[in-house]
């Protein structure tokens, strides 16, 4: 028998040598063995040492072996009774289900592991386990908070769940390939004229290969009609194939893919209705597209009935949930809250944990406001200033707001803000005078929210504590208190936060005051029919018509309110676009005019799915208009979603409880479309982090996990290679300061047995249609910026693909990058719905944790500083050589027809980012974020700054142009001469871009609403929208509008040597850095 041996070294030279306390050595520097204490059920403590690259199966394994040479050995059962249990680093208890883990990635405290007799469920402890390694969170600690909320919304959450299963597993094998491998179809069958213009002769181009496992494969061309079936191609390909190859099998069992890629051409619909097909001709017109024609048993398909594994996964949410809610229900009883006529009121108890400074005396004062969206039902109030000792301040003041109960709409919150009184403004941030004493002056400190009525509809009642968040030095100046936009959540960390107690007014000795339902809403709409309904006249009509153009920042006016009201049942039938304006006429705080405009949402006409997403930003509350604002999205195309889905998730901040039709019809569609199950994982995963949604974004993670246990293995392999993404850069960091040693280490750790296993055999994470066979450690290195990005190679999992190029970064925040790119993204589609293809390059960048993510390599690709370092002599005047850019297009384009598609590319690409980055206000443009591909096309990377939060120093703007328009630029679109035909086509395409961004003004600053209060620092109130409706110049006429545009493109053009000027600056800094 052995026993626990005592650490081998002193905590401190562990550390200094990179060992993590009481575990293995840092990343960098794993031993390849180590012994290890393994605590036996029957009392035996055995000593041996194991390889730390061995999974926990294989340790077992020898484990058994070696205690069949101990004592007591009979009295153990097989070694499958058994599984190690652990003390991690954290200190905490892990229980090791997962036996493919090898001991590298658990490393035990102590190096200690115990053997445990196997308990209950194991499919069940595995599967919830998995889950919560997948979202980052433990189940269990759902379950810890016994929140009546949270276990009703799981138990809706496995209906959703149970029903989609269901009806998956009864999908076609063709079905089940769609579902996990979605192609990306047009809608519209008819092509548009700047693809029909690039075809040959009106036909499509097609090289398909067989896929066989012959070393030299024949390719057969063909022109065959855009507008042929898929499967009609395929049964003409295969009769060519059949000259050459034996094909043994039925048609039926054969499908065409796009190589490289795992997508597949199975849709019964036109050839040229696929994205890829599109995106080719339009990419390379004159060669040929390729396809290749795979046999159906290649395609990985989990075709297994799951319904019985997410079952029993979700058995314990009903007896947790269904028991507590039915004793409630026996003895209670209910009365309307439009009943109640009294003034709502509560009271405010105590303060504790302010934390404030003891050198004076301080003083404390709580302002109270009930919101609706962010509009104010009633002036807010203030308790009397207050005394803070030790931390604490007692408050015990009850205040009375200027609304009965019975107009305080379903979705209010009640909106706290904590404020230090002081006598002077401490800083430059906005500040307020208290009352009638302009002397005294509030500092904010804290500021917490909370819901009128509860997830049950009952108005609260009784005391309760609330956690604030704390207001920062450094954001008191950009949060308006109170903070309606904020989240309903408490600061979980109850330790630390200010704790204000609470105490909702009682309005019936008995009863609970619950809030009407839709149906009784709609029954006393039509009971209690207004009067106040204006006959329309041309004049009237003519002028809610301009109304309903404006952008949704314009204020209404309180006679253009009245006006839209008096005329809604004729907006209803004649502009039902109008809608979003009508909501703001409502008066929320009149119960029946909320009753009226719920009652006319069952007629409204339904909108369009781009008008639709405005209902779902901060400032439309109310259930029923989000409701109706789903039904709307219910026809939206799976790609539709894709691209609006990162401002779907960010919308769910703005809900007031965990269960809505928003979660309902997203967690529907990513069950339905692995594709989109994808993207929906990772924008809720890579925010599990943030105290305020970790709960929201963990259920809904929890409930997508349950609902795809198939998808989950490969989200698993993601998230371990993520992981050694990150392990990989600290073996950079750690070394970083002798470059070649970095290098060295960094490919030593990738070659190392536990590292390759996790980064093979995955989906790549911004991609998911390409496979990713193994990393290719030779060619892999880290950049030289701040970060030290990762940039890794793959061998791409299909023979017929390219190599897969990833960058990893560490430490920056990529979501304002996302939104960025998703915007380009959106204004691309709008120009090509409008037949003007501006050849964008809007890479993919998804971020996957805190200040971590990936971004795709484009390749064939250099920065335009590059360019002209290459091109120039001395790094101060290269930024000045106009000839430099076209020079370098003419030595990747050598014939003269290759060279004129390269500027018509550089053309197109650089009008649409010009419009783009001036619409949307990107900031600190310079020659190192601009890039140049061989084929032409022009593209902007990394976006810090947008809506124009340009760089100054010494205060001055260091970027005062509209956009970048260089000489060197106008050098490549005018072929070397002064002026031409090509550069007057130039600006023609940058002002049609601007007009068609302009005519959809009002759904892309819907688009960036949907985004406020979401933690991106340069997106925090409406006053940052501002900019967009400046450079779309929404309040002038279109002819107006385009003046002024010209104006801004004439300005960018005569002061294009400051652009230059500021290049050469920033090229001389960096070469001397």
């Amino acid at each position: 028998m052995g026993k626990p041996r005592p650490l081998p070294y002193s905590s401190q030279l562990m550390q200094g040598l990179g060992m993590e306390l009481g575990g293995l050595r840092g990343p960098h520097s794993t031993p390849s063995t180590v012994q290890v204490d393994f605590l036996m059920p029957n009392s035996i403590i055995i000593q041996h040492h194991v390889s730390t690259s061995a999974t926990l199966a294989e340790i077992k394994e020898e484990l058994w072996e070696r205690a069949s040479e101990y004592p007591l050995f009979g009295t153990l059962h097989e070694l499958s009774a058994y599984h190690f249990a652990c003390v991690s680093q954290r200190s905490e208890t892990l229980e090791l289900m997962d036996e493919t883990k090898c001991l590298q990635e658990i490393n035990p405290f102590l190096c200690v592991l115990k053997v445990v007799e196997r308990k209950g469920n194991e499919t069940e402890k595995l599967l919830n386990l998995q889950i919560g390694q997948l979202i980052g969170k433990e189940l269990q600690k759902f379950d810890a908070l016994k929140n009546p909320e949270v276990n009703e919304f799981r138990w809706k959450m496995k209906a959703v769940c149970d029903e989609v299963v269901a009806s998956r597993n009864k999908l076609t094998w063709t079905e089940q390939v769609q579902y996990q491998y979605p192609a990306r179809i047009a809608a519209n069958e008819q092509l548009p004229n700047y693809i029909l213009d690039r075809l040959q002769d009106g036909q499509l181009l097609l090289s398909v290969q067989f896929d066989t496992a012959m070393q030299v494969q024949s390719t057969f061309t063909f022109r065959v009609r855009p507008d042929m079936k898929t499967v009609d191609f395929l049964d003409m390909a295969l009769a060519k194939l059949s000259i050459t190859f034996v094909i043994e099998e039925a048609a039926e069992n054969y499908v065409l893919k796009t190589p490289g890629k795992e997508e597949y051409l199975i849709a019964d619909v036109h050839l040229s209705q696929y994205m890829y097909i599109r995106e080719h001709v339009c990419q390379d017109q004159f060669s040929p597209i390729p396809l290749v024609i795979v046999h159906r048993g290649t395609i990985q398909v989990d075709i297994d009935n799951i319904c019985e594994r997410i079952a029993d996964g979700v058995k314990h949410m009903r007896n947790s949930f269904s028991g507590m809610t039915l004793s409630k229900k026996k003895n209670v009883t209910f009365i309307s809250s439009w009943s109640i006529t009294d003034r709502f009121s509560f009271q405010i108890g105590t303060i504790t944990k302010l934390n404030l400074d003891s050198d004076d005396q301080k003083e404390v004062v709580v302002e109270a406001g009930l919101y609706h969206g962010s509009n104010a039902l009633c002036e807010t109030q203030t308790t009397q200033e207050v005394s803070v000792r030790d931390g604490e301040a007692v408050i015990e003041e009850t205040l009375s707001f200027g609304i009965a109960v019975c107009n305080i709409p379903r979705s209010t919150r009640l909106c706290l803000a904590i404020y230090e009184v002081t006598r002077s403004a401490k800083a430059t941030k906005a500040r307020s005078s208290i009352g009638t004493r302009p002397e005294l002056y509030k500092n904010p400190l804290a500021w917490v929210n909370t819901a009128v009525y509860d997830y049950r509809n009952q108005l609260k009642g009784g005391s309760m504590s609330l956690y604030a968040w704390k207001i920062y030095e450094d954001q008191s100046g950009d949060v308006g208190m109170p903070n309606p936009l904020g989240t309903l959540v408490s600061n979980p960390d109850h330790d630390q936060a200010v704790t204000l107690t609470v105490s909702f007014t009682k309005y019936h000795p008995t009863s609970a005051i619950i809030f009407p339902s839709r149906d009784k809403i709609i029954s006393a709409a039509k009971e209690n029919p207004s009067t106040d309904e204006m006959v329309p006249t041309v004049s009237k009509m003519e002028e809610v018509r301009q109304i309903a153009e404006r952008d949704p920042l314009t204020e209404l006016h309180e006679q253009e309110r009245k006006l839209i009201w008096s005329l809604r049942n004729t907006c209803r039938q004649k502009i039902p676009h109008l809608l979003p304006k009508l909501l703001q006429c409502v008066e929320w705080d009149n119960k029946a005019e909320v009753a009226e405009m719920i009652a006319l949402l069952e007629e409204w006409p339904k909108l369009s799915p781009d008008r639709a997403l405005e209902l779902l930003d901060y400032a439309y509350p109310e259930p029923a208009v989000r409701s109706y604002a789903i039904e709307c999205l219910a026809p939206i195309s799976d790609d539709d979603l894709l691209l609006y889905l990162l401002q779907l998730v960010q919308a769910l901040k703005h809900e007031n409880y965990l269960y809505c039709h928003l979660v309902e019809f997203l967690l529907n569609r990513a069950l339905r479309n692995m594709r989109i199950g994808h993207f929906f994982f990772w924008h809720l995963r890579s925010e599990m982090h943030v105290p305020s949604v970790s709960i929201r974004f963990g259920l809904i993670l929890e409930a997508y996990c349950r609902g795809s246990v198939e998808h989950m293995k490969i989200l698993l392999r993601q998230l371990d290679a993520l992981n050694k993404f990150k392990e990989v850069r600290v073996v950079v960091n750690e070394n970083r300061s002798v470059r070649d040693r970095a290098e060295r280490m960094m490919k030593e750790y990738m070659n190392q047995p536990h590292t390759r296993s996790a980064l093979s055999h995955f989906l790549n994470p911004i991609d998911p249609m390409y496979r990713i066979s193994n990393i290719n450690s030779d060619e892999c290195k880290f950049k030289d910026s701040k970060m030290a990005p990762l940039w890794l190679v793959f061998e791409n999992g299909d023979s017929h693909g390219k190599k897969i190029y990833l960058l990893y970064k560490y430490g920056d925040d990529l979501r304002q990058d996302m939104l960025t790119l998703q915007m380009i993204k959106i204004m691309d589609k709008l120009w090509k719905d409008h037949g003007l293809d501006l050849r964008m390059n809007p890479y993919s960048c998804m971020s996957t944790d805190n200040r971590e993510g990936i971004i795709q390599v484009v390749l064939n690709a250099e920065t335009i500083a590059n360019i002209q370092r290459k091109k120039g002599v001395f790094s101060a005047t290269c930024a000045f050589r106009k000839g430099s850019l076209l020079a370098w297009l003419k030595d990747h384009n050598t014939t003269e027809a290759m060279l004129n598609k390269a500027i018509q590319e550089f053309t197109l690409s650089c009008a649409g980012y010009c419009v783009a980055t001036y619409v949307l206000g990107v900031a600190d443009r310079h020659s190192d974020n601009i890039m140049i591909m061989k084929n032409g096309q022009l593209f902007h990377i990394d976006f810090g700054h947008i809506l124009g939060h340009f760089k100054e120093k010494f205060g001055i703007k260091r970027e005062r142009q509209p956009f970048v328009l260089t000489h060197d630029f106008i050098h490549v679109i005018t072929k070397g001469r002064t002026r031409s035909e090509e550069f007057i086509q130039f600006k023609s395409y940058c002002e049609q871009a601007f007009l068609i961004l302009r005519r959809y003004g009002s759904f892309i600053i819907s688009l960036f609403a949907m985004m406020i209060s979401t933690g991106l620092p340069e997106l925090q109130s409406e006053k940052d929208l501002d900019y967009l409706k400046e450079t779309l110049k929404l309040d002038l006429t279109e002819t107006d509008a385009l003046e002024h545009f010209r104006s801004k493109f004439d300005e960018a053009l005569s002061n294009s040597w400051k652009t230059s000027v500021n290049w050469a600056i920033h090229s001389m800094a960096k070469n001397n850095r």
